[in-house]
C-alpha cells in the first residue's frame, strides 16, 4: 500500500523502550533467538504491536498458548509476549529475538497496543473537518461530511455528503467515498480505493466471552486495511481485527451486501459477489472468486485461484479448483452428486416396487410353509 501523504508527526505515538515495556506489563524479559547474548541488555526501542503474521522488525507480537508456537516461525518481530517460556529449538526458521513472559498475554498485549494506537476522538463528532486532520489541498470534501481527529487524506480524494471518517484514519490518493460511508478509527486506505454508499469499515468484530453468565466483548483493538485499487460496493461491512488488520488485498472487487468478519485476510484481485459472508479469521489467496451468497466457515483458507459457486457453504480449506454445494465439494464430485439427486424420484419408485415384490414373495413363502405344516400334522 502506497503512502502518499503524511499526518502531523507530532501525533505519532512515541517508541517504547524495553524498560518501559517491562514496567508496563510486569513481565520478565528473556532471550529467545538462537544467537542472543543473554548477558547483553537489549538496545533500541519498539515501534508497534501486531499479530505474528503482520509484525515486523522493532515490533511486539503475542502467542497466547504453546500450541500456537508455530505462528512465530520466521516472524520478524523483536519481542513476543507469552504466558509461558518458549523453546526456540522447537520451531523451524527464525523467531523473535526476545520473549516477554507475563501472567496474562492478552492483557499485556492490549496495554501495548493501546500505547501505539490510543483511543482518539471519543466525543461524538459533528460535520466538518477536525483541526488536527491533515487534508491535501486537492481533496474535495463535502461540507456535510465528518472528518475526525488526526485523519490523513491524500491528493485527489472525493469525500461525499454524510461520510464519517473517524479519528486516526489514513486515506491515500484519488480515493472516492460515496454518501454515508463510515470508516471507524484507524482504518487505512491505499490509493484509488472506491467505496460505495452506505458501507461500513472497522466496526467491532462479533467476538464475546462468557463471564458470569453474560456475554462480554473481547478485545477489538485492530483496524481495517484496504490496499490499492480496491472497489467496495454498497452496504458492505468489514469488521476490524482483534489486534491487527482485517486486510483487503490489492485490486480486489467486492459487490454489494458482502460481510467480511474480523481478522480476515482477503488476497489480491479477488472477486466477491453479492451477499457473500466470510466468517472470522478466514484467508484467501490471489484471484479467488466467490459467487453470490457463498458462506465461509471461520478459520479456513482458500488457495490461489479457488472458484466457489453460488450459495455454496465452505467448511474446510480448499485447494485451487472449482467448488459447489454445501458442504462445498469439487466440481467433478458435485456433478456426480447432482446426477444422483436427479434420479432420486426414480430410485424411490424402484425401491417401492422392490419392496412390494419382496412383500408378495414373503407372503407366498409364508403360505407355502403353512400348507406344509398342515400336511405334516
Amino acid at each position: 500500500m502506497t503512502t502518499v501523504f503524511h499526518s502531523d508527526p507530532s501525533r505519532t505515538p512515541s517508541p517504547l523502550s524495553f524498560d518501559q515495556l517491562i514496567a508496563m506489563t510486569g513481565g520478565e524479559l528473556r532471550p529467545l533467538g538462537r544467537h542472543v547474548d543473554a548477558t547483553s541488555p537489549p538496545a533500541g526501542a519498539l515501534t508497534g504491536a501486531l499479530p505474528p503474521a503482520e509484525s515486523g522488525p522493532g515490533e511486539v507480537t503475542m502467542v497466547d498458548h504453546l500450541q500456537h508456537i508455530d505462528a512465530i516461525q520466521n516472524c520478524r518481530a523483536e519481542v513476543v509476549i507469552t504466558p509461558t517460556e518458549l523453546d526456540a529449538s522447537s520451531v523451524e526458521g527464525d523467531v523473535p529475538v526476545w520473549q516477554l513472559v507475563v501472567a496474562d498475554a492478552h492483557i499485556a498485549f492490549t496495554a501495548i497496543i493501546l500505547h501505539f494506537r490510543p483511543p482518539l476522538g471519543q466525543d461524538v463528532p459533528g460535520t466538518g473537518i477536525d483541526s488536527t486532520a491533515c487534508v491535501h489541498p486537492s481533496a474535495q470534501i463535502s461540507a456535510a461530511a465528518s472528518i475526525g481527529a488526526g485523519v490523513t487524506i491524500g491528493p485527489g480524494c472525493k469525500i461525499h455528503a454524510g461520510v464519517t471518517v473517524a479519528a486516526g484514519c489514513t486515506i491515500g490518493a484519488e480515493c472516492v467515498l460515496y454518501p454515508n460511508v463510515t470508516l471507524y478509527s484507524f482504518c487505512r486506505l491505499g490509493d484509488r480505493v472506491v467505496i460505495h454508499a452506505g458501507s461500513t469499515l472497522g466496526a467491532h468484530g462479533f467476538g464475546y466471552r462468557n463471564v458470569g453468565g453474560k456475554h462480554m466483548p473481547t478485545a477489538q483493538l485492530g483496524f481495517v486495511r484496504v490496499d490499492d485499487d480496491v472497489e467496495i460496493g454498497a452496504s458492505v461491512t468489514i469488521d476490524r481485527g482483534t489486534y491487527g488488520a482485517t486486510l483487503i488485498g490489492e485490486g480486489t472487487k467486492i459487490d454489494n451486501h458482502v460481510m467480511i468478519a474480523h481478522n480476515c485476510r482477503i488476497g489480491k484481485h479477488n472477486l466477491l459477489c453479492s451477499q457473500v459472508g466470510v466468517a472470522g479469521s478466514c484467508s484467501t489467496g490471489d484471484y479467488c472468486i466467490l459467487a453470490g451468497q457463498v458462506g465461509l466457515k471461520d478459520h479456513i483458507h482458500l488457495s490461489d485461484g479457488v472458484i466457489v459457486g453460488a450459495q455454496a457453504g465452505v467448511m474446510d480449506d480448499l485447494d485451487k479448483g472449482v467448488y459447489f454445494g454445501t458442504p462445498a465439494t469439487n466440481q467433478k464430485d458435485q456433478m456426480r452428486i447432482i446426477a444422483v439427486q436427479r434420479r432420486l424420484p426414480e430410485m424411490r419408485r424402484e425401491i417401492r416396487r422392490l419392496q412390494d415384490e419382496m412383500e408378495s414373495l414373503t407372503k407366498k413363502i409364508d403360505g407355502q410353509s403353512d400348507r406344509q405344516s398342515s400336511k405334516a400334522a
